[in-house]
């Protein structure tokens, strides 16, 4: 992980849960200025140009314009109509786009620059890079903060045990419920269907 990153990280820490993204959603506008620059090219004229993203949905536009960011283009995010960034709202963007980008698996490179989150994706990094990016966010997904006790077990193995127990329990009980609508475990139906 770059050392700008890890700075923004710690800046924020600890990251923001889902459940606080979904609660901050709830009572705040949330679209956000968007556009794409290739690296050390930014200008503001770009902000009127066709590869900005206006008054749109960071999820929506990550995910369909991802192949920009692929390209190694940087993504700049600023509130609408401001070219800058309120900066109550960087936590909530970074737990919002790692979020949208976790099944990607890219490790990202964070900064600030021009009162804009600038977000690229990390093409330097390594395996440890991505891990410890990625343990920065991790408690996205478990809504957990880290230095909450989650009751897991330490030992490798017995926390293998446990939250196998608890997706099997969790499972039962869906199935119970939903019958052949639920797909048990992490499962998607084309992987079930590539099973049978």
């Amino acid at each position: 992980m770059n050392q700008i990153t890890k700075k923004i990280i710690s800046e924020f820490s600890p990251m923001w849960t889902n459940k606080q993204v979904w609660e901050f959603e709830e009572i705040n506008e949330f679209t956000f200025d968007m556009i794409y620059v290739e690296p050390g090219k930014y200008d503001e004229t770009l902000w009127k140009s066709k590869s900005a993203h206006l008054d749109s949905d960071v999820r929506d536009v990550t995910v369909r314009t991802f192949d920009n960011l692929l390209d190694g283009d940087e993504l700049w995010v600023s509130s609408k109509g401001t070219k800058s960034l309120d900066k109550e709202h960087i936590p909530y963007l970074m737990a919002l786009i790692v979020d949208t980008m976790i099944e990607e698996e890219v490790c990202l490179n964070l900064r600030i620059d021009k009162n804009c989150l600038v977000v690229a994706i990390d093409r330097d990094a390594d395996v440890i890079d991505c891990k410890e990016f990625f343990e920065e966010f991790y408690h996205l997904a478990t809504g957990f903060n880290y230095d909450t006790d989650t009751g897991i077990p330490d030992d490798e193995t017995e926390a293998e045990m446990y939250l196998t127990r608890l997706q099997e329990e969790f499972d039962e009980k869906m199935t119970n419920i939903l019958g052949d609508k639920y797909l048990p475990g992490n499962n998607d139906p084309d992987t079930i269907n590539a099973e049978e």
